[in-house]
């Protein structure tokens, strides 16, 4: 058991080495599609839609009943 988390934690030591990002390295990454939500509007249309049910069930924090009338 000590052998494997050692070979683990040997493993995993590569992964906490900083080094600086170069700006050719970054080219892929930094294009629009690669975001986390490329198209702002239909997410926010998705979260708006999304925290209005949860509301009305009681499990977001957003305020009121979902139904727009705080």
């Amino acid at each position: 058991m000590r052998l494997l988390l050692v070979v683990m934690a040997v493993g995993l030591l590569p992964a906490c080495a900083v080094e600086p990002v170069a700006a050719w390295e970054r080219d892929y990454l930094a294009r629009p599609e690669m975001a986390w939500d490329p198209d702002a509007l239909s997410s926010s249309y998705r979260n708006h839609v999304h925290f209005s049910k949860e509301a009305s069930n009681g499990g977001a924090t957003a305020g009121g009943g979902g139904c727009g009338c705080n």
